[in-house]
Protein backbone atom coordinates (compact mmCIF):
# COMPACT_ATOMS: atom_id res chain seq x y z
CA UNK A 1 0.00 0.00 0.00
CA UNK A 2 2.82 2.40 0.83
CA UNK A 3 4.55 2.01 -2.56
CA UNK A 4 1.26 2.71 -4.39
CA UNK A 5 0.58 5.75 -2.27
CA UNK A 6 3.96 7.21 -2.98
CA UNK A 7 3.16 7.19 -6.71
CA UNK A 8 0.22 9.66 -6.25
CA UNK A 9 1.15 12.98 -7.82
CA UNK A 10 0.27 16.40 -6.47
CA UNK A 11 -2.25 16.88 -9.32
CA UNK A 12 -3.92 13.59 -8.46
CA UNK A 13 -4.07 14.60 -4.81
CA UNK A 14 -5.93 17.81 -5.73
CA UNK A 15 -8.37 15.82 -7.88
CA UNK A 16 -9.01 13.45 -4.99
CA UNK A 17 -9.60 16.41 -2.68
CA UNK A 18 -12.16 17.94 -5.11
CA UNK A 19 -13.89 14.59 -5.50
CA UNK A 20 -14.08 14.12 -1.74
CA UNK A 21 -15.30 17.71 -1.23
CA UNK A 22 -18.10 17.18 -3.78
CA UNK A 23 -19.18 13.95 -2.10
CA UNK A 24 -18.92 15.60 1.30
CA UNK A 25 -21.18 18.46 0.15
CA UNK A 26 -23.81 16.07 -1.20
CA UNK A 27 -23.65 14.03 1.96
CA UNK A 28 -23.82 17.19 4.08
CA UNK A 29 -26.96 18.47 2.31
CA UNK A 30 -28.78 15.11 2.27
CA UNK A 31 -27.94 14.42 5.90
CA UNK A 32 -29.30 17.76 7.11
CA UNK A 33 -32.50 17.20 5.11
CA UNK A 34 -32.92 13.95 6.94
CA UNK A 35 -32.23 15.66 10.30
CA UNK A 36 -34.90 18.28 9.60
CA UNK A 37 -37.40 15.59 8.69
CA UNK A 38 -36.69 13.71 11.91
CA UNK A 39 -37.19 16.87 13.99
CA UNK A 40 -40.51 17.49 12.30
CA UNK A 41 -41.59 13.94 13.14
CA UNK A 42 -40.39 14.45 16.74
CA UNK A 43 -37.88 11.62 16.44
CA UNK A 44 -35.24 13.33 18.55
CA UNK A 45 -33.35 10.13 19.36
CA UNK A 46 -32.93 9.26 15.67
CA UNK A 47 -31.69 12.81 15.02
CA UNK A 48 -28.95 12.44 17.62
CA UNK A 49 -27.79 9.14 16.13
CA UNK A 50 -27.73 10.64 12.63
CA UNK A 51 -25.76 13.66 13.82
CA UNK A 52 -23.15 11.40 15.44
CA UNK A 53 -22.86 9.40 12.21
CA UNK A 54 -22.40 12.64 10.28
CA UNK A 55 -19.51 13.76 12.51
CA UNK A 56 -17.88 10.32 12.41
CA UNK A 57 -17.81 10.27 8.60
CA UNK A 58 -16.51 13.85 8.56
CA UNK A 59 -13.59 12.69 10.73
CA UNK A 60 -12.80 9.76 8.44
CA UNK A 61 -12.80 12.00 5.38
CA UNK A 62 -10.48 14.50 7.07
CA UNK A 63 -8.03 11.74 8.03
CA UNK A 64 -8.05 10.38 4.46
CA UNK A 65 -7.29 13.81 2.99
CA UNK A 66 -4.45 14.39 5.46
CA UNK A 67 -2.97 10.99 4.54
CA UNK A 68 -3.09 11.72 0.83
CA UNK A 69 -1.41 15.09 1.37
CA UNK A 70 1.31 13.40 3.42
CA UNK A 71 1.97 10.76 0.73
CA UNK A 72 2.19 13.42 -1.98
CA UNK A 73 4.65 15.36 0.13
CA UNK A 74 6.84 12.27 0.59
CA UNK A 75 6.83 11.62 -3.15
CA UNK A 76 8.39 15.04 -3.76
CA UNK A 77 11.20 14.62 -1.22
CA UNK A 78 13.00 11.44 -2.35
CA UNK A 79 16.64 11.75 -1.13
CA UNK A 80 19.11 12.62 -3.88
CA UNK A 81 21.04 9.71 -5.34
CA UNK A 82 18.60 7.01 -4.22
CA UNK A 83 18.50 4.34 -6.97
CA UNK A 84 15.31 3.24 -8.64
CA UNK A 85 16.48 -0.37 -8.65
CA UNK A 86 19.45 -2.42 -7.41
CA UNK A 87 20.54 -5.70 -8.97
CA UNK A 88 23.46 -7.96 -8.00
CA UNK A 89 24.85 -10.02 -10.89
CA UNK A 90 27.31 -12.88 -11.05
CA UNK A 91 30.15 -12.20 -13.49
CA UNK A 92 32.18 -15.04 -14.97
CA UNK A 93 35.73 -13.94 -15.77
CA UNK A 94 39.30 -15.21 -16.01
CA UNK A 95 42.45 -14.56 -14.00
CA UNK A 96 45.54 -14.13 -16.17
CA UNK A 97 49.19 -13.33 -15.58
CA UNK A 98 50.82 -10.44 -17.41
CA UNK A 99 52.34 -12.68 -20.09
CA UNK A 100 49.14 -14.71 -20.51
CA UNK A 101 47.09 -11.56 -21.01
CA UNK A 102 49.48 -9.97 -23.50
CA UNK A 103 49.92 -13.12 -25.58
CA UNK A 104 46.20 -13.83 -25.60
CA UNK A 105 46.66 -17.57 -26.06
CA UNK A 106 46.04 -18.85 -22.53
CA UNK A 107 42.78 -19.96 -20.96
CA UNK A 108 43.83 -18.70 -17.54
CA UNK A 109 41.98 -19.55 -14.34
CA UNK A 110 38.18 -19.21 -14.44
CA UNK A 111 36.70 -17.13 -11.62
CA UNK A 112 33.22 -16.05 -10.59
CA UNK A 113 32.99 -12.40 -9.59
CA UNK A 114 30.07 -10.16 -8.68
CA UNK A 115 28.84 -6.77 -9.81
CA UNK A 116 26.20 -4.39 -8.51
CA UNK A 117 23.95 -2.58 -10.97
CA UNK A 118 22.05 0.52 -9.85
CA UNK A 119 19.44 2.13 -12.08
CA UNK A 120 18.50 5.78 -11.50
CA UNK A 121 15.04 6.93 -10.51
CA UNK A 122 13.14 7.91 -13.65
CA UNK A 123 10.83 6.80 -16.40
CA UNK A 124 13.50 6.60 -19.14
CA UNK A 125 13.28 3.43 -21.20
CA UNK A 126 17.07 3.07 -21.17
CA UNK A 127 19.86 4.77 -19.21
CA UNK A 128 23.50 5.52 -20.05
CA UNK A 129 25.81 3.57 -17.75
CA UNK A 130 29.28 3.58 -16.24
CA UNK A 131 31.24 0.46 -15.31
CA UNK A 132 33.31 1.30 -12.22
CA UNK A 133 36.60 -0.52 -11.57
CA UNK A 134 38.10 -0.03 -8.11
CA UNK A 135 41.74 0.37 -7.14
CA UNK A 136 44.20 -1.52 -4.91
CA UNK A 137 42.19 -0.95 -1.74
CA UNK A 138 39.01 -2.52 -3.09
CA UNK A 139 35.55 -0.96 -3.01
CA UNK A 140 35.38 1.89 -0.48
CA UNK A 141 33.53 5.06 0.46
CA UNK A 142 34.68 7.00 -2.61
CA UNK A 143 33.01 4.44 -4.85
CA UNK A 144 29.71 4.88 -3.01
CA UNK A 145 30.01 8.65 -3.42
CA UNK A 146 30.48 8.26 -7.17
CA UNK A 147 27.50 5.91 -7.43
CA UNK A 148 25.20 8.43 -5.76
CA UNK A 149 26.35 11.37 -7.87
CA UNK A 150 26.05 9.41 -11.12
CA UNK A 151 22.63 7.95 -10.23
CA UNK A 152 21.39 11.41 -9.29
CA UNK A 153 22.48 12.62 -12.74
CA UNK A 154 20.41 9.89 -14.40
CA UNK A 155 23.35 7.56 -15.09
CA UNK A 156 23.28 3.86 -14.20
CA UNK A 157 26.31 2.34 -12.45
CA UNK A 158 27.79 -1.15 -12.46
CA UNK A 159 30.47 -1.73 -9.82
CA UNK A 160 32.74 -4.68 -10.50
CA UNK A 161 34.21 -6.38 -7.43
CA UNK A 162 37.41 -7.78 -8.91
CA UNK A 163 38.79 -8.92 -5.54
CA UNK A 164 36.30 -10.91 -3.43
CA UNK A 165 35.75 -13.72 -5.93
CA UNK A 166 39.54 -14.17 -6.07
CA UNK A 167 39.95 -14.20 -2.30
CA UNK A 168 41.69 -10.81 -2.27
CA UNK A 169 41.05 -8.01 0.21
CA UNK A 170 43.72 -5.50 -0.82
CA UNK A 171 46.77 -5.40 -3.08
CA UNK A 172 48.22 -2.21 -1.59
CA UNK A 173 51.16 -4.01 0.00
CA UNK A 174 51.40 -6.84 -2.53
CA UNK A 175 50.48 -6.04 -6.13
CA UNK A 176 51.51 -9.51 -7.32
CA UNK A 177 48.17 -10.90 -6.11
CA UNK A 178 46.42 -9.66 -9.25
CA UNK A 179 47.73 -8.13 -12.46
CA UNK A 180 46.02 -4.88 -13.41
CA UNK A 181 45.58 -6.21 -16.95
CA UNK A 182 43.49 -9.09 -15.64
CA UNK A 183 41.04 -6.52 -14.30
CA UNK A 184 40.58 -5.38 -17.90
CA UNK A 185 39.13 -8.79 -18.72
CA UNK A 186 36.63 -8.21 -15.90
CA UNK A 187 35.70 -4.83 -17.39
CA UNK A 188 35.09 -6.32 -20.86
CA UNK A 189 32.95 -9.08 -19.31
CA UNK A 190 30.94 -6.46 -17.43
CA UNK A 191 30.41 -4.54 -20.67
CA UNK A 192 28.94 -7.58 -22.42
CA UNK A 193 26.73 -8.31 -19.42
CA UNK A 194 25.07 -4.93 -19.00
CA UNK A 195 24.92 -4.19 -22.75
CA UNK A 196 22.26 -6.92 -22.87
CA UNK A 197 20.24 -5.41 -20.01
CA UNK A 198 16.82 -4.10 -21.14
CA UNK A 199 17.17 -0.84 -19.19
CA UNK A 200 20.72 0.02 -20.34
CA UNK A 201 21.57 1.98 -23.50
CA UNK A 202 24.20 -0.35 -24.99
CA UNK A 203 25.67 2.44 -27.13
CA UNK A 204 26.34 4.64 -24.11
CA UNK A 205 28.30 2.49 -21.68
CA UNK A 206 31.45 4.07 -20.27
CA UNK A 207 34.24 2.58 -18.16
CA UNK A 208 35.81 4.43 -15.25
CA UNK A 209 38.73 3.18 -13.19
CA UNK A 210 40.66 4.32 -10.16
CA UNK A 211 44.45 3.84 -9.89
CA UNK A 212 45.03 0.09 -10.45
CA UNK A 213 41.54 -0.07 -11.96
CA UNK A 214 42.36 2.81 -14.30
CA UNK A 215 44.79 0.55 -16.17
CA UNK A 216 41.69 -1.44 -17.14
CA UNK A 217 39.58 1.61 -17.96
CA UNK A 218 42.15 3.53 -20.03
CA UNK A 219 44.07 0.81 -21.86
CA UNK A 220 40.86 -1.05 -22.74
CA UNK A 221 40.64 1.57 -25.51
CA UNK A 222 43.38 -0.39 -27.31
CA UNK A 223 42.22 -2.17 -30.47
CA UNK A 224 44.66 -4.95 -29.72
CA UNK A 225 43.15 -5.70 -26.31
CA UNK A 226 39.57 -5.31 -27.47
CA UNK A 227 40.13 -7.88 -30.22
CA UNK A 228 41.62 -10.26 -27.66
CA UNK A 229 39.05 -9.91 -24.87
CA UNK A 230 36.17 -7.71 -25.99
CA UNK A 231 32.89 -8.74 -27.60
CA UNK A 232 30.40 -7.02 -29.86
CA UNK A 233 29.75 -4.12 -27.48
CA UNK A 234 32.16 -1.19 -27.33
CA UNK A 235 32.85 1.35 -24.62
CA UNK A 236 31.49 4.79 -25.44
CA UNK A 237 34.29 6.45 -23.47
CA UNK A 238 37.17 5.79 -21.08
CA UNK A 239 37.75 7.61 -17.77
CA UNK A 240 40.77 7.22 -15.51
CA UNK A 241 41.52 8.77 -12.13
CA UNK A 242 45.21 8.84 -11.13
CA UNK A 243 46.06 6.36 -13.88
CA UNK A 244 49.38 4.47 -13.92
CA UNK A 245 50.68 5.41 -17.38
CA UNK A 246 54.25 4.23 -16.75
CA UNK A 247 53.84 0.79 -18.34
CA UNK A 248 53.53 1.03 -22.10
CA UNK A 249 52.23 -1.75 -24.30
CA UNK A 250 52.69 -2.61 -27.96
CA UNK A 251 49.97 -0.83 -29.95
CA UNK A 252 48.66 1.19 -27.01
CA UNK A 253 48.13 4.25 -29.22
CA UNK A 254 46.13 2.32 -31.84
CA UNK A 255 42.72 2.91 -30.29
CA UNK A 256 39.02 2.27 -30.88
CA UNK A 257 38.31 5.99 -31.31
CA UNK A 258 36.24 6.38 -28.14
CA UNK A 259 37.06 9.61 -26.23
CA UNK A 260 39.24 9.48 -23.12
CA UNK A 261 39.37 11.62 -19.99
CA UNK A 262 42.15 11.42 -17.39
CA UNK A 263 42.22 13.18 -14.00
CA UNK A 264 45.31 13.34 -11.80
CA UNK A 265 46.70 15.16 -8.77
CA UNK A 266 49.99 16.96 -9.38
CA UNK A 267 51.33 16.13 -5.91
CA UNK A 268 50.49 12.42 -6.24
CA UNK A 269 53.50 10.48 -4.92
CA UNK A 270 51.84 7.08 -5.30
CA UNK A 271 51.24 7.17 -9.08
CA UNK A 272 53.39 9.68 -10.94
CA UNK A 273 51.52 12.09 -13.24
CA UNK A 274 54.50 12.72 -15.57
CA UNK A 275 54.14 9.53 -17.69
CA UNK A 276 50.47 10.39 -18.29
CA UNK A 277 51.44 13.77 -19.70
CA UNK A 278 53.64 12.10 -22.29
CA UNK A 279 51.06 9.41 -23.11
CA UNK A 280 48.29 11.97 -23.61
CA UNK A 281 50.47 14.10 -25.88
CA UNK A 282 51.20 11.06 -28.06
CA UNK A 283 47.49 10.33 -28.35
CA UNK A 284 46.64 13.93 -29.21
CA UNK A 285 49.17 13.89 -32.06
CA UNK A 286 47.28 10.90 -33.46
CA UNK A 287 44.00 12.81 -33.31
CA UNK A 288 42.53 11.03 -30.27
CA UNK A 289 39.89 12.93 -28.30
CA UNK A 290 41.74 12.85 -24.97
CA UNK A 291 42.37 15.26 -22.10
CA UNK A 292 44.39 15.17 -18.89
CA UNK A 293 43.03 17.40 -16.12
CA UNK A 294 45.64 18.20 -13.48
CA UNK A 295 44.80 19.32 -9.97
CA UNK A 296 47.27 21.22 -7.76
CA UNK A 297 47.71 20.21 -4.12
CA UNK A 298 45.95 16.92 -4.80
CA UNK A 299 47.36 13.57 -3.71
CA UNK A 300 46.48 10.05 -4.71
CA UNK A 301 42.83 9.11 -4.09
CA UNK A 302 41.95 12.80 -3.83
CA UNK A 303 38.26 11.89 -4.29
CA UNK A 304 38.09 9.81 -1.09
CA UNK A 305 35.75 11.72 1.29
CA UNK A 306 36.64 9.48 4.25
CA UNK A 307 40.38 10.12 3.85
CA UNK A 308 42.18 12.93 5.75
CA UNK A 309 43.77 15.74 3.76
CA UNK A 310 47.01 13.75 3.75
CA UNK A 311 47.61 10.26 5.08
CA UNK A 312 50.78 8.18 4.87
CA UNK A 313 50.54 4.57 3.66
CA UNK A 314 53.98 3.35 4.81
CA UNK A 315 53.91 -0.12 3.20
CA UNK A 316 52.28 0.74 -0.12
CA UNK A 317 54.09 -0.61 -3.18
CA UNK A 318 54.63 2.11 -5.78
CA UNK A 319 56.08 2.14 -9.30
CA UNK A 320 56.28 5.96 -9.37
CA UNK A 321 60.02 5.88 -10.15
CA UNK A 322 59.73 3.19 -12.82
CA UNK A 323 59.19 3.09 -16.55
CA UNK A 324 58.35 -0.27 -18.09
CA UNK A 325 57.73 -1.20 -21.71
CA UNK A 326 56.59 -4.26 -23.64
CA UNK A 327 59.64 -4.82 -25.83
CA UNK A 328 58.17 -7.87 -27.54
CA UNK A 329 54.77 -9.53 -27.25
CA UNK A 330 54.19 -10.73 -23.71
CA UNK A 331 57.48 -9.42 -22.29
CA UNK A 332 57.59 -6.38 -19.97
CA UNK A 333 61.00 -4.94 -19.12
CA UNK A 334 62.48 -1.97 -17.32
CA UNK A 335 62.94 0.66 -20.06
CA UNK A 336 66.38 1.60 -18.72
CA UNK A 337 67.95 -1.57 -17.32
CA UNK A 338 66.08 -3.95 -19.67
CA UNK A 339 65.49 -6.22 -16.67
CA UNK A 340 62.30 -8.25 -16.82
CA UNK A 341 59.45 -6.64 -14.87
CA UNK A 342 59.37 -7.54 -11.21
CA UNK A 343 58.20 -5.96 -7.97
CA UNK A 344 61.70 -6.57 -6.64
CA UNK A 345 63.11 -4.15 -9.24
CA UNK A 346 65.26 -1.45 -7.60
CA UNK A 347 62.94 1.23 -9.00
CA UNK A 348 60.02 -0.02 -6.87
CA UNK A 349 59.33 2.30 -3.94
CA UNK A 350 57.58 1.51 -0.67
CA UNK A 351 55.46 4.13 1.04
CA UNK A 352 53.17 6.81 -0.39
CA UNK A 353 50.41 9.24 0.56
CA UNK A 354 46.71 9.59 -0.10
CA UNK A 355 44.58 12.63 0.66
CA UNK A 356 41.15 14.10 0.08
CA UNK A 357 40.70 17.36 -1.83
CA UNK A 358 37.08 18.55 -1.86
CA UNK A 359 37.46 21.09 -4.68
CA UNK A 360 39.33 18.72 -6.98
CA UNK A 361 36.65 16.12 -6.30
CA UNK A 362 33.85 18.58 -7.09
CA UNK A 363 35.45 19.55 -10.39
CA UNK A 364 36.06 15.92 -11.34
CA UNK A 365 32.46 14.93 -10.63
CA UNK A 366 31.18 17.83 -12.70
CA UNK A 367 33.52 17.01 -15.61
CA UNK A 368 32.72 13.29 -15.61
CA UNK A 369 28.96 13.85 -15.61
CA UNK A 370 29.25 16.44 -18.40
CA UNK A 371 31.40 13.99 -20.41
CA UNK A 372 28.80 11.21 -20.12
CA UNK A 373 25.67 13.32 -20.53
Amino acid sequence: MRSRALQITVGQTRSIRLSHNLKLRCFYESTFDEIALQIINNKISETIKMTKRFHTILGHLAIALIGLTSFASQAQTIPAGIPGRIEVHSLASTTLTTAEFLLGNAQGKPVMLAGELRLPVGAAAKFPAVILVHGSGGIGGAMDMWIHHLNQAGIATFVVDTFSGRGIVSTVQDQTQLDSLSMMVDAYKALELIAAHPRIDAKHIYVMGFSKGAVASIFSASNRFKKMYGGQAQFAGHIGLYTPCNIRYIGDTDLTGAPMRLFHGITDDYVNIIPCRGFVEELKKKGVDVTLTEFPNSDHSYDGPLTPNRLEIPKAQSTRQCKFIEDKPGNIVNAESKAVFSYTDPCIAVGAHVGYNAESTRQTIQAVISFIK
